[in-house]
């Protein structure tokens, strides 16, 4: 039985492996400030800067000594990043990519690098652009007029050659996640000639710009002791992966606005266990969202 004490502690989520890295490769600079950032990024906050080579490089070199099996870049944008191919086509040597985007800024001939970079590595590269509504309407009022066209043409942009992007739903409206709607954002592409569309749907965390677009979390929305089912402390993402900012390490990309959350500024000091302490975890727990793909 829990007791009231144990009640009050929040439970702790061991490093396992280190399967995946996260960095926060153009910090919280974007060419978006999106109502529903849960890191608040926008066109003027330097929070977490650009990262810079060296700790790009050191720690891609760390990475590959451990072992790591899969690498994300997100920000911001990653696209803001003036060294972004150069570490897109590092990275790839060593294992698969993600770079999560809201594909605003990939022209014609971004497109076509892209392409040739991912024809030419033994590792995929995939790319995940942010979508949040059927309508220019629905989507502009979360991520800002004209940008529902706009996404849309990067993506078409990148299936011309030859890259299916995953479409990253927030579920920023009721029903969202149900099933009917899910359909319909698949056809959705596939009206725009995407005969197997690949899409994500993520839970949002009412934290940053959410809590200022909702109510935020209630005071209660905490994990405790005796919260987490059995085996549930292995399959969180925090118990293999951890997120590189040009600040340090932090146990996920939710948490880093949290400064009491940074791990170090190595790979090795990062493995300790965390608690999880925060109200985002609380989403993580009761939804079972993961970042990654």
């Amino acid at each position: 039985m829990v007791t009231l004490e144990q009640k009050r502690q929040h439970p702790k989520v061991a490093l396992t492996d280190l399967d995946e890295l996260w960095f926060q490769v153009a910090g919280t600079l974007c060419n978006l400030a999106c109502a529903h950032c849960f890191i608040s990024c926008s066109p003027t906050n330097d929070t977490h800067k650009l990262i810079s080579k060296e700790r790009m490089f050191t720690a891609l070199e760390e990475a590959k000594q451990r072992g790591v099996k899969e690498y994300y870049f997100t920000g911001g944008e990653p696209f803001l990043h003036p060294n972004l191919l150069e570490f897109i086509e590092r990275t790839v040597e060593q294992g698969p990519l993600t770079v999560l985007t809201n594909g605003i800024l990939i022209t014609d001939r971004m497109a076509q690098k892209l392409a040739e970079l991912a024809e030419g590595t033994p590792y995929s590269l995939d790319f995940r652009i942010s979508l949040d509504g059927l309508t220019p309407e629905e989507n502009d009022e979360i991520r800002g007029k004209g940008t529902f066209e706009k996404i849309i043409r990067s993506v078409k942009r990148l299936y011309l050659h030859g890259i299916n992007p995953i479409i990253t739903v927030t579920e920023v409206r009721e029903g969202m996640g149900a099933a009917a709607e899910r359909s319909k954002f698949i056809e959705l592409l596939r009206t725009f000639g995407i005969q197997q569309p690949r899409l994500k749907f993520l839970t949002p965390f009412q934290i940053g710009e959410e809590a200022k677009r909702t109510s935020g979390y209630a005071p209660e929305e905490f994990v405790y002791e005796g919260d987490l089912v059995p085996g549930e402390d292995e399959w969180l993402q925090c118990a293999n992966a951890r997120m590189i900012t040009e600040k340090g390490i932090f146990p996920c990309p939710i948490l880093i606005n949290h400064d009491d959350s940074k791990m170090g500024d190595s790979l090795t000091e990062s493995e300790g266990a965390i608690s999880l302490r925060w109200s985002a975890c609380y989403t993580c727990h009761v939804s079972g969202v993961t970042c990654r793909n």
